[in-house]
């Protein structure tokens, strides 16, 4: 069974970044633009993993936390953040809200790896 990650941003270039870093691994990425879009592929296919920026238009990543974790199927999904130094006022509400982890931008693809691989098992493409 592959591993399904879902980026959660609205900025192309995090998606793009994400996309590539995962790449040489057995995995499958998925994106979304913003919090709503996120739910809409979470009802399509269910995310092993979830990168979930904080600032996004429609619905932010705080918002879009929130609602996974009211919500039976996605409740114990792990979710690492994509905070910027701005989003230290609501670090202790995620971590109420029991994040995975949580990646400060700019950060570069070995982080994110890194980030990826404290959470779920990354096996290399065959």
């Amino acid at each position: 069974m592959r591993l399904r990650i879902l980026t959660v941003d609205d900025a192309k270039a995090v998606r793009l970044l994400a996309e590539r870093a995962l790449s040489p691994f057995a995995c499958e990425t998925a994106e979304a633009t913003n919090g709503f879009n996120a739910l809409y592929a979470m009802e399509k296919a269910l995310p092993d993993l979830v990168l979930l920026d904080v600032s996004m238009p429609v619905m932010g990543g705080l918002e879009l936390l929130e609602m996974m974790r009211s919500n039976d199927t996605l409740r114990d999904l792990p979710v690492i953040m994509l905070t910027s130094p701005a989003d230290h006022a609501i670090l202790g509400r995620l971590a109420e809200l029991g994040i995975s982890g949580k990646l400060v931008k700019p950060f570069r693809p070995e982080a994110l790896v890194a980030a990826v691989r404290a959470v779920v098992k990354l096996s290399p493409r065959h």
